[in-house]
């Protein structure tokens, strides 16, 4: 079944962050301009950092819109003649499963800045990618011909991520993370790949480091997926800061579920941390994340947003206005992924209290004290090894002591509970001081929330 995430929330999100009229309290009624697919449901938006244009992915289409949602451009990129048993897909190989029309999803659209173009990834074909050019979408390339080029076939959008690290000078990268649908010999769940300036060179997509031992990617074990047949992770929110690149995903809880299919699933939100400069992944690390208010748990997360804090939020937090926050939307309890409670709440997170929780963690494990606590990768437990290593807060990890999983779940400050048109959706704009946030729900309402007046 193709799972899609309306858009209508983000895209007025966009035209209300674009709007200086919005003040604080300003109830006043305005009208927008839309913009509707049509009969192609909308999964992702990109605005560009300098034009304000808008581009769109969708089923079967990519769109590029002005910065008022004027229709400038479309790409059509389904649907197409496929069949996900077909690896490699049929374009490369005969294959000899049926192909049927099947609907082309796309699950990741990200603006590559230095070489102006756009990366569209879709579900068909094993999730190849296109390079479009900004101005017109025309399709530069679409590396196909090797395993590197298949992302996932997974075609729920809302559950792969990806970020683009520029390095001057050298090498841009792509980090990405995908769920698999238990095909881990064919995806990796998280990836770190080259990212060229020619479309067409076979290097494409090839992981940033490779030897017969250690590679740029993380694989869930076989192991895990005997276990657990229906283990995954879905990749909801991506970013980096400084020099790290971090992911919120959702995941099976394999503590809480039963590994026979017949009890109840559990499911967990995290939050991954890798340095962008650590090519063999020693650096990563994830905890646990959440939020309580009033006693209830709200563990599963829908939606996050990476901001600066105001000046009236920074000084009430404590931190530089230089300083990276973090809101999230978390749905209340640990079940039902899919269809998950209205009750909801928004948090909000500060980066640097994220970063000492793991740096804490990190140097507790280099005392020897613990295990690495990571059951889904390890399939047992490892203790830590002390070792004499000053661990600060650019420490990229050994090959040993990793991978390290968190004990205590990091929460963070609920700022709001909605218990009735559960939250899915979330942005935040500063203005002359004042931190809003928006929060879209799933029956279309917007929330707008001050933040500063929520702390207090």
């Amino acid at each position: 079944m193709e799972v899609a995430k309306p858009l209508s929330f983000h895209l007025w999100t966009f035209l209300v962050l674009g709007s200086s009229w919005i003040l604080p309290g300003d109830g006043s009624s305005k009208s927008f301009r839309t913009f509707s697919g049509s009969e192609w449901s909308l999964t992702h938006l990109v605005v560009h950092n300098k034009t304000g244009e808008v581009y769109l992915g969708a089923i079967n289409r990519i769109f590029k819109l002005s910065s008022n949602l004027t229709l400038l451009r479309t790409h059509v990129t389904g649907p197409v003649d496929d069949n996900e048993k077909c690896y490699p897909p049929p374009s490369v190989q005969s294959c000899p499963h049926g192909l049927v029309t099947t609907n082309n999803v796309n699950k990741l659209l990200l603006v590559d800045y230095s070489m102006d173009r756009l990366i569209a990834c879709g579900s068909a074909s094993q999730g190849i990618c296109q390079f479009l050019r900004l101005g017109d979408l025309f399709k530069l390339g679409e590396p196909h011909h090797r395993k590197e080029h298949y992302l996932s076939s997974v075609n729920e959008s809302g559950t792969m991520s990806g970020v683009i690290i520029e390095v001057p000078n050298g090498q841009n990268k792509l980090f990405v993370g995908t769920p698999i649908d238990g095909k881990s010999e064919y995806f990796p769940t998280l990836s770190s790949r080259k990212l060229l300036s020619s479309e067409e060179n076979a290097e494409m997509f090839g992981f940033v480091y490779q030897d017969e031992f250690v590679s740029s990617q993380l694989k869930i074990p076989s192991d895990t997926l005997s276990k657990f047949p229906t283990f995954d992770i879905y990749y909801v929110y991506s970013f980096s800061s400084e020099q790290f690149v971090y992911y919120l995903t959702l995941q099976l809880d394999t503590q809480l579920t039963s590994p026979d299919s017949t009890g109840e699933q559990f499911f967990t939100s995290k939050i991954v941390r890798l340095c962008v400069d650590d090519p063999k992944f020693y650096s990563y690390v994830e905890f646990p994340i959440g939020c309580m208010k009033d006693g209830v748990e709200y563990r599963l997360i829908q939606d996050a947003y990476l901001s600066k804090p105001g000046k009236r939020l920074a000084k009430e937090l404590g931190i530089s206005e230089r300083e990276d926050i973090l809101f999230t939307v978390f749905s209340q309890g640990q079940k039902n992924r899919v269809k998950p409670p209205k009750e909801s709440v928004l948090c909000l997170f500060t980066l640097k209290k994220i970063k000492d929780k793991i740096k804490e963690r990190i140097q507790s494990c280099y005392r020897g004290e613990g295990k690495l606590s990571l059951p889904w990768l390890l399939n047992k437990e490892l203790g830590c090894i002390n070792s004499p290593l000053q661990i600060d807060d650019n420490f990229c990890g050994q090959d040993f002591n990793q991978p390290l999983g968190g004990t205590v779940t990091i929460e963070g400050t609920p700022l709001f509970v909605d218990k009735e048109d559960g939250m899915t959706s979330v942005a935040a704009y500063d203005y002359r001081g004042h931190t809003v946030v928006f929060a879209g729900t799933r029956s279309g309402r917007m929330k707008k929330v001050s933040v500063t007046e929520r702390l207090r």
